[in-house]
């Protein structure tokens, strides 16, 4: 695409961002899309700083990673709801100087499931893991009317204080920490958000899916490897597994939804960004 004096810039803030794919994923789009717009990636040492450079820069909006996605709130003027439950902000839309933020992680994994027709109605849920990634599943999956979410996670105290977190938010959900080893309750979807199985240290799994019935749906947000040894593993028990990819690629659309004031048919083109990532062979990482 002609890159000119009317093209509007987006960009990723973070430390490190060499190998994400956001660029991919968003230049494509603005390509599919016919919108005379870029995307790049700047490596932030000083968060202050480059929110100036931001604003005098006109960059009409910016994604934000590891390690600015709590840090980056101080320096908004608007908040979106759900990001402030979730506590952390991936995206940012810069209306005239107002910087108005967003967090789209959580939603990128639900539309994951919309476009398999996974409905969340009455589910009952277990999330590995009370990380940040953690933290934005658990608190849009209490929107979408799930009956039951449990968690676990080798840290207890951390686990302990998002469950309660969620139950001062969604007072009517079942939501409780639980022990690894006393996992008894049947689930309808298992989601790791744990780094368990991610590149180099492939062979490990964060549990053993034959501990869950055959019907459950198995969800690992990590995408390098695809699959992982976790969903290898379910798939032989012949359970229904998602990766990561996908959420990745719904979060970053989403975000332009925002930033373009506009619901783009992203389903579509969606599936034609992951069969180019998937086409070069293009290493990915968990770095948004």
């Amino acid at each position: 695409m002609k890159i000119d004096s009317d093209t509007s810039l987006f960009c990723l803030i973070g430390n490190p961002v060499s190998k994400s794919l956001s660029p991919l994923i968003h230049n494509i789009s603005f390509e599919w899309n016919k919108i005379n717009s870029t995307y790049l990636t700047f490596n932030v040492e000083d968060l202050e700083k480059s929110i100036d450079g931001i604003k005098a820069l006109g960059i009409k909006g910016f994604n934000v990673t590891i390690p600015y996605k709590e840090k980056i709130m101080i320096y908004l003027d608007e908040i979106d709801k759900l990001a402030k439950d979730i506590g952390a902000v991936n995206t940012v839309k810069n209306i005239d100087g107002k910087l108005v933020g967003y967090n789209t992680d959580g939603l990128g994994f639900i539309k994951s499931l919309e476009e398999r027709n996974i409905n969340l109605n009455n589910k009952n849920v277990l999330i590995l893991g009370a990380g940040g990634a953690s933290r934005a599943i658990a608190m849009t999956l209490a929107n979408e009317g799930i009956h039951k979410l449990h968690i676990t996670n080798r840290t207890i105290k951390r686990a302990k204080n998002l469950v309660s977190d969620i139950n001062n938010t969604y007072e009517n959900l079942d939501v409780k920490f639980i022990e690894k080893n006393n996992i008894v309750d049947c689930y309808d979807i298992v989601i790791n958000t744990t780094s368990i199985g991610m590149f180099p240290n492939i062979i490990d799994m964060p549990i053993d899916p034959s501990i869950f019935d055959d019907d459950t749906i198995i969800y690992d947000i990590i995408y390098k490897p695809r699959p992982t040894k976790f969903l290898k593993e379910s798939k032989k028990q012949n359970k229904i597994t998602i990766d990561g990819l996908d959420m990745l690629i719904h979060q970053a659309l989403l975000s332009e939804n925002i930033w373009l004031s506009e619901n783009l048919d992203y389903f579509l083109m969606k599936n034609n960004i992951k069969k180019r990532i998937m086409k070069n062979n293009i290493e990915i990482n968990t770095n948004k």
